[in-house]
């Protein structure tokens, strides 16, 4: 057991935690009982409380068991962060059934690798993802629930609302679309439910590094082990209010905009859409006191010139994952909040955090130290033997929130596993290294490294001081051909408005020439527009690698 970092514990927070032996319906279940008339979920103004919450969930459950839903099925869900991606999450496991998130940026042959791969043939959407789903009715789909989002908003909201969530209901003509408010108007109430927590009750696709998405299976004790051991970590008594700005289709947006904060009986607000005013409104208007972001999130809500205009001060905790937070901004951020951003580190095969910074001791530009319940390791990626302190090698995990495999992937799942020191840990994947307090730091993946004349680069890192540039607003670092190199660094840049048209590309090789190895500076420098972005909001690193690449070819 890896037990360098006990020293560093947070004061009073327990290191193992008993995962309670609940589904996540329960969870809703219990919550509901005891906090009936509290707010659960605000969406611009619009108001749901727990009993509603779980009213609904029932009544919609009772509807899909009615459209053919069996226990162990898989279902669909594709909208955007909503109350009804909240109500369809929870009504797919009251009917003992299987979430399968999807990202609503999907397109049709996206979303039929889902449908087809997981052996869903139902489907909760949104009517404005109607176009991308309706040819897959009638082939891979048989059913659709179909949401409305405007249902669920207060009209006299002075929020910025997306047009999709201003649009009014649709009545579609098609006899396998069922409209959410006829399926709640049905009041179908469905019989006892049956699911166990080791049952399967999310199978979230991963995009890997190769070939198509592959389904992983997480149980209901897989989940709530992260739940429960994300509220003991925090340490904080009272249920707070949480802002739900990041995806929830994805394991992080998941746990810490919806099935924590429904467990310990906080306030969500939703955001449909990423927006940083309406974000800051929020924050002012609801007195939001926790909010889990990434780093080109914050980025954009830092470089928003009217934030000063908005009272912040409810904020207790900001933190976040999904790319180490450069120090620039770090420093940005916590003279914002006067709070420290508390990274974190997890995967979607670990159902979000493995590892957390803690709270009272966080480490910047670092994924923390091994969760509540968790082991982590360092080994040789080749020889599988363990690495030292300082020694960079392949991150592996074990803990009962690491998932069982991929779905209807028997050899992909072999190759995820390996047997360490007597215990079935998963390898991440990701590179890094843990320093002499037991901290681990993620220096990045396994397959992404640049070899510079034999000279490893890990591009994170370039990233992280690139941000230090004062006319850089973003960056992602990739490999180029280089003819007496191999592979030479270069950065694609996004510049700050007032940096545009003034700072040339050899300002910025010249800087980082300055601050880097020889063989770590970036040599070439792309300037664009935006960066392109993954449905969870990280940078695309593989598709501006991949664009590159090509080039190689021409």
């Amino acid at each position: 057991m890896f037990t360098r970092h006990y020293p560093h514990w947070p004061p009073g927070v327990p290191k193992t935690v008993a995962v309670p032996d609940v589904t996540l319906w329960d969870n809703l279940a219990g919550t509901a009982a005891r906090l009936p008339e509290k707010l659960a979920f605000a969406f611009y103004d619009g108001e749901l409380s727990f009993r509603r919450l779980r009213d609904q969930a029932e009544a919609l459950a009772g509807d899909l068991i009615a459209a053919g839903v069996k226990p162990g099925d898989r279902v669909v869900l594709f909208l955007q962060n909503s109350p009804q991606f909240v109500l369809g999450y929870y009504a797919v496991l009251r009917a003992d059934a299987v979430v399968v998130p999807a990202n609503p940026m999907s397109k049709t042959e996206e979303l039929r690798h889902y449908a087809e791969d997981s052996g869903a043939r139902h489907v909760i959407a949104s009517q404005d993802l109607l176009p991308q789903l309706q040819p897959l009715l009638g082939e891979c789909l048989d059913h659709c629930l179909l949401a409305t989002y405007s249902d669920y908003v207060d009209p006299a909201t002075n929020l910025a609302m997306p047009d999709i969530v201003r649009a009014p209901r649709l009545a579609p003509e098609d006899a396998r679309i069922v409209p959410w408010h006829a399926a709640l108007a049905a009041g179908r109430k469905p019989p006892a439910p049956r699911a166990k927590p080791d049952d399967l009750a999310v199978l979230p696709y991963t995009s890997g590094t190769t070939g198509k998405p592959k389904g992983c299976m997480l149980s209901h004790r897989n989940l709530m082990a992260n739940c429960a051991g994300g509220i003991a970590w925090s340490g904080t008594p009272q249920p707070g209010v949480v802002l739900s700005s990041l995806p929830m289709f994805h394991l992080t947006g998941m746990q810490a905009g919806m099935n924590s904060p429904i467990l310990r009986g906080s306030t969500v607000v939703l955001m449909a859409r990423w927006d940083r005013d309406t974000a800051a409104k929020i924050i002012a208007k609801r007195r939001v006191t926790s909010w889990t972001a990434i780093t080109t999130m914050m980025v954009d809500f830092l470089a928003n010139p009217e934030l000063g205009r908005y009272d912040l001060s409810s904020i207790e905790r900001v933190g976040g994952g999904g790319a180490a937070m450069p120090e620039a901004v770090a420093r940005q951020v916590e003279t914002m909040f006067r709070q420290p951003f508390v990274e974190g580190y997890g995967l979607t095969e670990t159902a979000a955090p493995s590892h957390s910074n803690p709270v009272h001791r966080p480490k910047r530009q670092c994924g923390g130290i091994p969760f509540i319940n968790t082991d982590a390791r360092v080994i040789d990626p080749e020889t599988r033997q363990e690495r030292g302190p300082g020694e960079t090698g392949e991150i592996i995990v074990h803990g009962p929130q690491v998932f069982s495999g991929y779905w209807r992937r028997p050899e992909a799942t072999a190759e995820a596993f390996i047997e360490h020191d007597g215990k079935r840990f998963f390898r991440t994947g990701d590179l890094g290294y843990y320093d002499d307090e037991g901290y681990f730091f993620i220096t990045d993946r396994l397959k992404r490294m640049i070899n510079a004349s034999g000279f490893k680069v890990w591009p994170a890192e370039v990233e992280a001081m690139l941000y230090d540039h004062p006319a850089i607003r973003e960056a992602c670092v990739i490999a180029a051909r280089d003819p007496r190199r191999g592979e030479t660094v270069k950065a694609v840049v996004v510049l700050k408005p007032e940096a545009q048209g003034k700072t040339a590309a050899e300002d910025i090789v010249a800087w980082a020439r300055t601050r880097m190895a020889e063989y770590k500076y970036p040599r070439l420098v792309e300037f664009v527009d935006a960066l392109p972005k993954t449905g969870t909001g990280k940078v695309f690193w593989r598709q501006l690698q991949e664009r590159e690449n090509a080039r190689r070819t021409e």
